[in-house]
C-alpha cells in the first residue's frame, strides 16, 4: 500500500513539474506546427507510458490521463497553450463530438438500461435458475458462455455486453470468477468477429483492400487467421481440461471459495444485492429482449448501409456504419422491451423509467475509460504513429518474403497493443501487404493479410486501452485491471503458438498443413502447462504437509483428487 502511494505521489509530482516547465520555458504562438517527434518512435511512447502505469499502479484513469498529457506535450512541441489545446480541444472534446463515438456511447447507455430493466423484471434471475437446472457444472457454464459468444458474431461491442449480461447469473451460480468470465467474453468477441463473413469487422477489412475483391480475400484469409482460430481452441481446451495458470488461477481458486472478484474493488456489487422481482420474472423476460435487440441491431446496421434503398444485403452490411446502426437498433430494442414488460405487467412505466439512470450509472466507468482511450489514440494520430509504422514496414518488406507473415503478425500485435485499435492497424498494414505481393505472390498476400488481421486482434486483445477489452470488463462487471492482468498470459500463449504457425505457413503456403500443425501445437502447450501446474501444486502441497507439524491425513483429499 505504501509503495502504491509513493508511486502515485511521484507520478503527480512529475506531471506537475513537466506542466510548470512547459509553462515557464515555452510559449505558443497559436499556429499549428508539425510536431518535432512526428512519425518517429516517440509517437508510440504515450500509449506505452499509459499501459505501463496502468499495469504498475493498477489505476487506469490516472494512467490514461498521464499518457494523454505526454502525447499532448509531444504533439505541441512542449508548448503549454498547445498542450492544453491538444488534450482538451483536439483530444477529449473532439472524440466526444465524433458521430461514431457518440453512437457507441448511446449504444452502451441504452444497453445498460435494458440490462437494468431485465434485472429488475427478474428475467436475469429466472434465466439463471433455468440454466442452473440444465447447466450443472463449472465446465458447462463456461462452455455455454463460449457457445453464446460464438453465436453472437455480428459485432464485438454487441457481443461483449450481451454475453456478459446473459451469462453472468449462470457463471456466478457456478462460482466462475468475474476475471474468467471477462476473458471468455473478450476471447469470443474480436476473435470470432474477425473470422465471421457477416460482421462489421469483415466489412471493415474488405474496405481496406483497394483494387481487389475485398470480401473474397477476406473469405480466403479465414483459414490463415491462426490467432483467432487457436484462441477458440485454447478456450475450449482450458475449459474441458480444467487448466488455469498465471494470476487467473488465483482468481478461480478464490471464486470456488465464494469470492468472485478477488480484489477489494467489486464493480456493481451493490447493484446485484438490490431486490429483484423474481415472482413475475420468467426466462422469456430475458430471451425475448435479447432476440429483439439482435434483430433490431442487424436491421439498423443494414439500414445505414442502404439496404432499404435497393442495396443487396452483403453490400449493405459491408458499407454500414456499425456505431450508428447499433445506436438505432438498441433504441428500438429499448422501446420494444418497455412495451413487452408493460404488456406483461412485469414492470410499470415508472419502474422502466427508474432503470434509465441506473443503466447509465452502470456504464459510466466504461464510458470514461473509452473516452480516455479514444483521446490517447488521437494523440498518437497527431504524432504520426501510423506513418512511422508504415515507413518502417515498407522499407523492409522487400526482403522479408516467406518470413513476412510472422513478422507482420508481431508488428500488428505491437501496433494494436500500443494504440488500442484493430481497425486502425488494418488500415495501416493491409495496403502495404497488398502493394508488396499482389503482383508477385497472391497466396502469400492472403496469408500476410490474415497475419495482419490476427496480429491486430491479438494486440487489441492484450491492450488495456482497447475499447473491446474495456467493454468486456463492463460486460462481465469485472475490475478492468484484473481483466487485463489475468488475460495477458492466456493471450500471449496463443500469440506465441500463432507466431510459430505463421513461420510454417510462410514456407508451406497452405492452410491444410499449417493450421493442423498449429492446433496440435496449441493442445501440446496446454498439456505441458497442465502437467507443470499439477507438479507445482503437488510439490507445494507436499511441502506444506511434510514441512510443518500436521496430521498427514490433511493431504488425503488432495491425493484422492490427483489419483
Amino acid at each position: 500500500m505504501k509503495q502504491k502511494k509513493t508511486i502515485r505521489k511521484g507520478l503527480v509530482a512529475v506531471l506537475m513539474i513537466v506542466s510548470m516547465w512547459s509553462l515557464t520555458v515555452f510559449a505558443s504562438d497559436g499556429e499549428t506546427v508539425q510536431p518535432a517527434m512526428y512519425a518517429t518512435f516517440w509517437a508510440l511512447v504515450p500509449p506505452i507510458v499509459a499501459i505501463g502505469l496502468a499495469l504498475i499502479t493498477k489505476e487506469v484513469y490516472s494512467s490514461l490521463f498521464i499518457g494523454i498529457v505526454v502525447g499532448g506535450l509531444f504533439a505541441s512541441n512542449f508548448h503549454f497553450e498547445g498542450t492544453v489545446n491538444s488534450v482538451l480541444n483536439e483530444g477529449m472534446i473532439s472524440v466526444l463530438t465524433s458521430s461514431d463515438n457518440v453512437g457507441i456511447i448511446i449504444f452502451l447507455v441504452v444497453l445498460g438500461v435494458i440490462v437494468s430493466m431485465m434485472n429488475k423484471a427478474g428475467g436475469s434471475a429466472a434465466f439463471g435458475e433455468w440454466a442452473g437446472k440444465r447447466i450443472r457444472t463449472r465446465v458447462g457454464a463456461q462452455l455455454a458462455t463460449i457457445a453464446l459468444g460464438v453465436l453472437i458474431f455480428i459485432d464485438d461491442y454487441f457481443n461483449c455486453l450481451t454475453v456478459g449480461s446473459v451469462m453472468r447469473p449462470v457463471t456466478d451460480r457456478h462460482k466462475v470468477s468475474r476475471a474468467k468470465l471477462a476473458y471468455l467474453i473478450d476471447a469470443t468477441a474480436a476473435p470470432v468477429c474477425i473470422i465471421a463473413p457477416i460482421s462489421s469487422w469483415a466489412a471493415a477489412v474488405s474496405s481496406y483492400v483497394e483494387g481487389e475483391d475485398g470480401f473474397s480475400i477476406f473469405i480466403k484469409a479465414i483459414p490463415y487467421n491462426f490467432y483467432a482460430l487457436l484462441t477458440i481452441v485454447m478456450m475450449v481446451g482450458l475449459t474441458v481440461m480444467k487448466i488455469e495458470f498465471g494470476s487467473m488461477r488465483v482468481h478461480e481458486k478464490n471464486a470456488i471459495k465464494g469470492d468472485l472478484y478477488t480484489t477489494p474493488d467489486r464493480p456493481f456489487a451493490n447493484m446485484e444485492n438490490k431486490s429483484i422481482k423474481e415472482t413475475k420474472g420468467k426466462v422469456i423476460d430475458l430471451v425475448i429482449p435479447v432476440l429483439i435487440l439482435v434483430v433490431c441491431c442487424v436491421i439498423g446496421m443494414i439500414y445505414t448501409g442502404g439496404f432499404f434503398s435497393g442495396t443487396d444485403f452483403i453490400t449493405a452490411f459491408s458499407q454500414c456504419s456499425a456505431s450508428e446502426g447499433l445506436a438505432i437498433g438498441s433504441f428500438f430494442g429499448l422501446l420494444a422491451t418497455m412495451i413487452l414488460y408493460s404488456a406483461r405487467r412485469v414492470l410499470s412505466f415508472k419502474e422502466c423509467m427508474d432503470c434509465v439512470p441506473e443503466g447509465f450509472q452502470a456504464m459510466v466507468p466504461a464510458i470514461l475509460i473509452l473516452t480516455f482511450a479514444w483521446t490517447l489514440k488521437t494523440m498518437t494520430d497527431h504524432l504520426g504513429a501510423a506513418d512511422f509504422v508504415a515507413n518502417a514496414m515498407s522499407s523492409s518488406a522487400d526482403g522479408l518474403m516467406n518470413l513476412l507473415p510472422a513478422i507482420i503478425f508481431l508488428v500488428g500485435c505491437f501496433l494494436a497493443f500500443a494504440t488500442g485499435t484493430s481497425w486502425g492497424t488494418f488500415g495501416i498494414l493491409i495496403p502495404i501487404v497488398v502493394a508488396v505481393f499482389e503482383n508477385s505472390n497472391p497466396e502469400l498476400m492472403i496469408i500476410s493479410i490474415s497475419a495482419c488481421m490476427a496480429g491486430a486482434v491479438c494486440g487489441d486483445h492484450c491492450s488495456p486501452i482497447s475499447d473491446t477489452t474495456i467493454m468486456s470488463s463492463a460486460g462481465a462487471q469485472c475490475n478492468h485491471v484484473n481483466h487485463v492482468s489475468t488475460q495477458l498470459p492466456y493471450a500471449m500463449t496463443a500469440a506465441a503458438v500463432s507466431f510459430v504457425t505463421y513461420i510454417i505457413a510462410g514456407f508451406t503456403q497452405t492452410a491444410w498443413i499449417s493450421l493442423p500443425i498449429g492446433i496440435v501445437l496449441m493442445l501440446a502447450v496446454l498439456l505441458i502447462i497442465r502437467n507443470g501446474t499439477a507438479q507445482k501444486t503437488w510439490q507445494s502441497h507436499r511441502y506444506n504437509v511434510l514441512g510443518r507439524d500436521s496430521d498427514i491425513s490433511e493431504s488425503l483429499p488432495f491425493v484422492k483428487s490427483v489419483l
